[in-house]
């Protein structure tokens, strides 16, 4: 019975880690401007994100652009892009594996190691994908700190952490969570 908690759990983990992977991907509040200084009237916020960034002014209208060119975008972000968009598909094909693997574990008398492959390979895909997801939002995060930091960096280019970090980083430790519950068996 406590298996099956489990292996529900897990499930419930690894699908809202699925859904906060591709969600972190698509935000574009990775970076958002910082407002220092004592200027407090603060007309625009600028949001920047791995496909686009967007300016909202008073906060009543929101403006979008996507990059114009993949081609001029700088190789970290390249990078994050391509590690973001492998993490949504492990995340997708590790939920299913998870479902098929909730499905057919059938533990018996004859057989009490009846966990089928499928929790297994679940379980690592969910661990892969929270490394591939801590990666592009640790990176990012140390990255923002250390030039909100830096003197050298001009005020107006200061930025501060955004939501799409935070997000991230609950969905890495939800997908690590439901990994060690299906390696655990």
């Amino acid at each position: 019975m406590a298996c099956c908690v489990l292996q529900i759990t897990g499930l419930i983990f690894g699908g809202v880690g699925m859904v906060g992977t591709l969600a972190a991907t698509v935000m574009p509040q990775w970076r958002v401007s910082a407002h220092i200084d004592s200027n407090i009237v603060v007309f625009e916020t600028t949001w920047e994100g791995l496909w686009m960034d967007c300016i909202s002014h008073l906060g009543i209208r929101l403006q979008c652009k996507f990059y114009d060119s993949v081609l001029a975008l700088p190789q970290p972000l390249e990078a994050f892009r391509a590690l973001m968009c492998i993490a949504v598909i492990l995340s997708i094909i590790s939920f299913l594996l998870a479902i098929v693997g909730v499905k057919y574990t059938h533990r018996t008398k004859e057989d009490p190691q009846g966990i089928s492959v499928f929790i297994l390979a679940a379980g690592v895909a969910f661990i892969l994908t929270a490394i591939l997801v801590l990666i592009p939002v640790s990176w990012t995060a140390g990255r923002i700190i250390q030039d909100f930091y830096d003197p050298k960096v001009p005020t107006p280019l200061k930025r501060e952490l955004g939501a799409a970090l935070y997000v991230g980083w609950v969905s890495a430790t939800l997908l690590i969570a439901a990994g060690a519950m299906y390696c655990g068996f």
